[in-house]
């Protein structure tokens, strides 16, 4: 049990926070397939990451690590010729979904498994669709087997990726591989079930453009949910990984509680990550929130409003609103995020569930959470194994005397050290320079 430290006055620091999983991934398996060798500076070294780098190196991809530094790694990958493997997924979603394309490239039977809670995790949407473009894969859900011959045909399929956006990141990504590239078609069987997390395909698809890859997108063709993706080289280039904006979350979140100043050094003006909608939702929650010359600095308000809103794109970002909203002045009303039924555990039965074992009043949508706020209490806040509900409890904890998280090291699939650098948060009296403008 890890004793959540409550904050005794405003919170005010500087948290310096590493490389983006997302980015650091993709970057990663773009390497792997590139026609050369690359160096990836910034990298954040995870179980997630480090999950990905070994399964690439037992794959028979070059990954070096040259060195660390407190802002990320610098790694260097160079391509080979890849062959079957066993591949440790571990609870990581882009392990186990970005992967198996690869493993059709490779010469020989990959087995894929991970935690056993992974085996519950949704997996036989991108399966049927590498099916269809001719892979030869057995079984659904981990544990499974591909087995590769060295190349893929490739082509059109068609896959409901309603649960998870990772379906057509994973496809994307090594299409370019395949012998016809792919043309992907999203269609979802249960009527009005949209595309969740839109900004991390849009970040897949940059990051091809910028490897030279050619992708037409549904603004290129007017085709809804649709994207091709021609068949080519991928270039090998080198990249610097920006922070991970979600992780940085909780840090602002603990200023926003307690009325306090934290900055996050080297935010980007422009990303992909949807982490960056995280300070458009701290403003509607009445926070001061501004992209100075030094990073992005939150204020807390005096009172922190509730707030309703449609996290659908952003899901990630659910279990920080979550926080703020259970310790909020007004009702909040979370939706679009019936996705989140499907991540590292039922996000939005988990959150729903912890918060009412606290004293709270959330229920359950269909599709989200009504948050109508009370006062809270301590008691066990259960992580359920998920890096998002730890943090969540620890949001929490800055306010609500007694909290104890049950699994903080859960945090490590994302941020390892969470912990060392929240503690000295709470405790610091650092007050960062800058004057909060517009974000």
């Amino acid at each position: 049990m890890w004793n959540a430290p409550i904050a005794l006055g405003p919170v005010r620091g500087i948290v310096e926070i590493p490389g983006s999983k997302s980015i650091t991934n993709r970057a990663l398996v773009l390497a792997a397939l590139a026609d050369g060798e690359s160096v990836l500076t910034g990298v954040l070294r995870s179980r997630d990451t480090d999950l990905m780098m070994q399964a690439l190196r037992d794959l028979g991809v070059m990954v070096k690590v040259l060195g660390d530094r407190a802002t990320g790694t610098t790694v260097r990958v160079v391509p080979d010729q890849m062959y079957g493997a066993a591949v440790n997924c571990g609870l990581a979603g882009t392990v186990m979904r970005f992967l198996p394309p690869v493993a059709t490239l490779a010469t020989g039977a990959s087995r894929f498994d991970g935690d056993p809670v992974a085996r519950t995790r949704p997996q036989g949407e991108i399966i049927g669709a590498l099916r269809e473009l001719g892979a030869d894969i057995e079984g659904d859900q981990l544990p499974l087997v591909v087995r590769g011959r060295g190349s893929l045909r490739g082509g059109a399929a068609t896959i409901d990726a309603s649960r998870s956006s990772q379906f057509v990141s994973g496809l994307l990504l090594s299409a370019p591989r395949f012998d016809l590239g792919v043309e992907l078609r999203h269609r979802a069987q249960r009527p009005g079930a949209g595309l969740p997390s839109l900004p991390h395909i849009e970040m897949t698809i940059a990051m091809l453009r910028e490897s030279g890859v050619e992708v037409l997108t549904p603004a290129d063709t007017s085709v809804p949910d649709a994207w091709t993706v021609l068949p080519g080289p991928i270039r090998a280039i080198d990249r610097t990984i920006e922070p991970d904006l979600s992780n940085a979350t909780p840090f602002l979140a603990a200023a926003a509680v307690t009325g306090g100043e934290v900055l996050i050094p080297r935010w980007p003006e422009e990303t992909s990550q949807p982490g960056d909608v995280f300070g458009d939702i701290l403003a509607r929650m009445g926070a001061e929130v501004g992209l100075t010359d030094r990073g992005l600095l939150v204020r807390g308000p005096k009172r922190l409003r509730g707030i309703r809103i449609d996290l659908h794109d952003v899901g990630e970002l659910t279990p920080s609103v979550a926080a703020l909203a259970a310790l909020a002045e007004g009702p909040s009303r979370l939706t679009g995020i019936a996705h989140l039924r499907g991540h590292e555990t039922d996000r939005l039965h988990a959150l729903a569930t912890e918060i009412n074992l606290l004293g709270g009043d959330v229920t359950e949508l269909e599709d989200g959470l009504e948050i109508r706020p009370r006062p809270l209490t301590g008691g066990v806040w259960h992580a359920y194994a998920d890096h998002r509900m730890a943090t969540a409890g620890a949001i929490i904890g800055t306010a609500v005397p007694g909290v104890l998280v049950d699994d903080i090291d859960s945090t490590g699939k994302t941020l390892p050290g969470f912990a060392d650098l929240w503690v000295p948060l709470i405790r610091a009296d650092e007050v960062p320079a800058g004057t909060p403008g517009s974000h």
